[in-house]
């Protein structure tokens, strides 16, 4: 059963549900980290249903606090490609075990990570040319919807999109606040048909909402107090422990 935690895996969900707070309106990338913490707790696939409806609860607070901080173009054009992305993730999901994936994820948030620091080290028509493409769009679409879809870890995808989009913190923010709340909300009725949210794991997740809201709430006290530099170097370094993570489990 779900509540028969012991007391350092109480802890260890707590801090979670705190740091999902905090990545909804702080730090995205830091998403894929919390992820993996929960499959220490709970089985892959398990924790993922588990998961998702307490990114919804983040997600909405961050889209209230934020819904003014948007760049629709740059969510728009990614619709139907994020659509594509979540339906092949849910064939893969029903098919094979979300643990074999992990290590799949991880090499794909590796290659955007490097992809960012090839913009950064070979220059100006590097940058103006990958982020127009409309092969840059969808690949980043595809691949944000099936990593979401099969392990809730689209947050270094998205992360990476976003600075070759060349936003600032409170955009960024914004913008993938957006864009989580619809992605996150379009996958419940798949997991609830694969038995991944069941009313168990929704009556633990309700348990666990003030210290999501906590973390949210530190998340919008902390952003603007980080240099924007620092932001992305946190980003990329949150994005990169993540796949690590994804990696070596």
């Amino acid at each position: 059963m779900i509540f028969e935690l012991s007391y350092i895996e109480w802890v260890i969900v707590i801090l979670s549900t705190v740091f999902i707070g905090f990545t909804k309106t702080g730090v995205s990338s830091m998403g894929i980290l919390v992820a993996t913490i929960l499959m220490y707790v709970f089985p892959a696939k398990e924790s993922i249903g588990i998961l998702l409806p307490m990114l919804v609860v983040g997600d909405l607070f961050a889209v209230i606090f934020y819904r003014r901080s948007v760049v629709w173009k740059y969510l728009i054009s990614l619709v139907p490609w994020v659509l594509i992305g979540i339906i092949i993730g849910y064939y893969v999901l029903n098919q094979i075990n979300s643990d074999q994936l992990k290590p799949l994820i991880g090499v794909i948030v590796l290659a955007l990570i490097i992809l960012h620091i090839s913009r950064e080290r070979f220059g100006e028509k590097f940058t103006k040319a990958l982020p127009k493409s409309i092969w840059f769009t969808l690949s980043m679409g595809i691949l944000a919807g099936f990593t979401t879809m099969i392990g809730n870890a689209a947050g270094g995808v998205m992360a990476i999109y976003l600075l070759m989009k060349g936003l600032p913190k409170k955009e960024f923010v914004g913008t993938g606040a957006w864009f989580f709340m619809f992605v996150n909300l379009i996958k419940i009725p798949f997991y609830i048909s694969l038995g991944l949210i069941t009313v168990d794991s929704i009556t633990f997740n309700a348990w666990l909402i003030p210290t999501i809201l906590i973390g949210a709430v530190i998340g919008i006290k902390v952003v603007p107090l980080i240099p924007q530099k620092a932001f992305q170097t946190l980003i990329l370094g949150f994005a990169l422990i993540g796949a690590l993570r994804l990696i070596l489990v």
